[in-house]
């Protein structure tokens, strides 16, 4: 693989209730090891995805995670902030994290990372079901999402090849 710059495959379905599921996937030549060690460094899932304002283990039990997550962006020349509970489970094996909200400021926040060693490329897989607020315009949220979608999926690339190259 000598391109650098993957496109980015996405897709959004619109479901009832202003549900909408998204899903994105990238393919990259860094090793899913190291892909994994970056997702699964939550106090430091901050430092490298933007409009992440923190992130905290609170708790670890097994394959299962609890995370404090804060996340921020400008939109609409207001400041957006959502706050959310994550409960995690890590399946190493099937190379899948999964994440459901257990408390925060969506109805619905859950999804997964999933990846795929394929002969000379890792396949990363991010999919992201949500469902705003009352008053949450959907519509743009939506967009921020496919947004920061993509920006996540290659921000997460990219920390794993800052730390692979040291």
């Amino acid at each position: 693989m000598s391109s650098n710059h993957q496109p980015i495959e996405q897709t959004v379905e619109r479901m009832a209730d202003g549900v909408r599921r998204l899903a994105a996937q990238l393919l990259t030549p860094v090793s899913s090891d190291q892909i994994w060690a970056v997702l699964t460094d939550y106090d430091q899932l901050s430092t490298f995805i933007p409009n992440l304002a923190s992130s905290r283990l609170l708790l670890r039990e097994g394959n299962k995670v609890h995370l404090q997550q804060e996340g921020c962006q400008q939109f609409l020349g207001m400041k957006f902030s959502a706050s959310v509970e994550l409960e995690l489970e890590e399946f190493l094996s099937e190379g899948a994290l999964r994440f459901k909200m257990k408390k925060g400021d969506f109805r619905r926040f859950e999804g997964t990372w999933r990846l795929r060693t394929m002969p000379d490329a890792t396949a990363l897989f991010y999919e992201l079901t949500v469902q705003g607020c009352l008053g949450m315009p959907i519509g743009l949220i939506e967009q921020r999402l496919r947004d920061d979608l993509t920006t996540n999926l290659k921000a997460v690339e990219a920390e794993a090849r800052r730390r692979a190259a040291h």
